[in-house]
C-alpha cells in the first residue's frame, strides 16, 4: 500500500513539475516561448506565427513590440489569417496600406500586462463579461464559453484564444484562432 502511494505521488510531482515548466516556457509554433525574451523575439521562432511576423514587420511594429510594454498581444496564428478572404494578407503587407495593417494589428493588443487571471477578473467584474480597450482605440470584449476564452470584436466576428498565457519579458500572448478586426 505504502509502495502505490509513494508511486502515485511521484507520478503526481513529476506531472506537477512538468507542468510548471510548460507554463514557463510553453510551445508555441512547436517553439519554447521563453519569459526572459520580448514578443517579437519569441514570436520569430514559431512557425504558426510566420504570417503575424512578417505583417508586424511590414507595419513597422517591430520596435513598438520590443520596447518594455507591457502589452497584451492576440496574436492571430497563421490559420487564422487563412481564414481572411484570399488576397488580403498580400494586399495589407503592401507599402500603400501600411496604416490599415497598423490599425489592424494594434486592434490585437491591449496596453498592460492582462494573463487569464486578470482577464477572468474583468470578466467577473463586468458580470460575464469584459471590455477590453486596444492599442488601436477600439473595443474587445472576452467572456468565457465553459473553460474557452472567447473574444468579440467590432464587426462581430469571434476568436477563441487556444494558448493563454504566454508571458514575455514585457508582456503576455494569448495565441487566437481567428484575425480580430476593427470597425
Amino acid at each position: 500500500m505504502k509502495r502505490i502511494f509513494l508511486s502515485l505521488f511521484v507520478i503526481a510531482a513529476m506531472a506537477f513539475s512538468s507542468e510548471v515548466y510548460a507554463q514557463k516556457n510553453p510551445m508555441v509554433g512547436g517553439a519554447a516561448m521563453y519569459a526572459n525574451k520580448d514578443i517579437v523575439d519569441n514570436a520569430v521562432n514559431s512557425k504558426d506565427h510566420t504570417t503575424l511576423v512578417a505583417a508586424v514587420k511590414a507595419a513597422g511594429l517591430v520596435e513598438t513590440l520590443k520596447s518594455a510594454g507591457p502589452f497584451t498581444v492576440f496574436a492571430p496564428t497563421n490559420a487564422a489569417f487563412d481564414k481572411l478572404p484570399a488576397g488580403t494578407v498580400d494586399m495589407l503587407v503592401k507599402p500603400e496600406n501600411k496604416a490599415t495593417l497598423t490599425t489592424i494589428l494594434t486592434y490585437h493588443v491591449v496596453a498592460g500586462k492582462m494573463g487569464s487571471k486578470e482577464i477572468a477578473a474583468a470578466i467577473k467584474a463586468g458580470g460575464g463579461k469584459a471590455e477590453l480597450t486596444t492599442v488601436q482605440g477600439g473595443k474587445l470584449w472576452a467572456w468565457m464559453e465553459g473553460k474557452a476564452l472567447m473574444l468579440k470584436d467590432e464587426k462581430g466576428g469571434m476568436s477563441k484564444v487556444t494558448i493563454a498565457d504566454v508571458f514575455q519579458s514585457n508582456g503576455v500572448i494569448h495565441v487566437v484562432d481567428t484575425v480580430l478586426m476593427p470597425k
